[in-house]
């Protein structure tokens, strides 16, 4: 099983949009308020964000969360339940 517990893990686009910024691991972590350790492990796919860090990620990048991370489930409907 993935990082979420049901699967796969979540795929970013973390490690392009920081490179866009010229940004190191260490100085999004900073940015962000955890180690160059957790920004690697979301990047490499090994851990999935919290909530609360997903979106911080969207507010710092000024993108939709739908942007940055991608579970592989494609866009639904209004008013799709999954």
């Amino acid at each position: 099983m993935g990082a979420t517990g049901f699967g796969d893990s979540v795929k970013n686009r973390l490690k392009v949009l920081r490179a866009e910024r010229d940004w190191s691991q260490a100085e999004l972590g900073g940015r962000l308020g955890v180690s160059r350790q957790a920004v690697n492990a979301i990047e490499t796919g090994k851990y999935d964000p919290s909530l609360p860090l997903a979106f911080k990620l969207a507010r710092l990048f000024d993108r939709p969360i739908e942007e940055i991370f991608d579970d592989g489930a494609g866009a639904g409907k209004a008013g799709d339940v999954a």
